[in-house]
């Protein structure tokens, strides 16, 4: 059994600032590549960040310079740094992880946690 725990989102200004993060327990055995993705309304959900366990990362276009995802192995927890938010920012922020656990391989999705960026 593998429970994710997201937090972090909230309202912010244009030109805020959030730091999103996501945990992951049980019983894990390892945690592969790791992520974030987001959905506004009316839209499909997109990716935003992903990290191997390596530590190589891609973004979308979108955030590029302005977000950076990381992770913390040791608390299986994967970070979102979220810096000059933009309106279009506006989103339920969901993490994942591809991961091994007593169930076998998967992909576990955390909650969603809304973001909105409005003056």
């Amino acid at each position: 059994q593998v429970q994710v725990v997201e937090s972090g989102g909230g309202l912010v200004q244009p030109g805020g600032s959030l730091r999103l993060s996501c945990t992951f327990s049980g019983s894990i055995t390892r945690i592969n590549a790791m992520g974030w993705y987001r959905q506004a309304p009316g839209k499909t959900r997109e990716l935003v960040a992903g990290m191997t366990s390596n530590g190589n990362t891609n973004y979308a276009d979108s955030v590029k310079g302005r977000f950076t995802i990381s992770r913390d192995n040791t608390e299986n927890t994967v970070y979102l740094q979220m810096n000059s938010l933009k309106p279009e920012d506006t989103a339920v922020y969901y993490c994942n992880a591809n991961l091994v656990a007593s169930a076998g391989w998967r992909i576990y999705w955390g909650q969603g946690t809304q973001v909105t960026v409005s003056s």
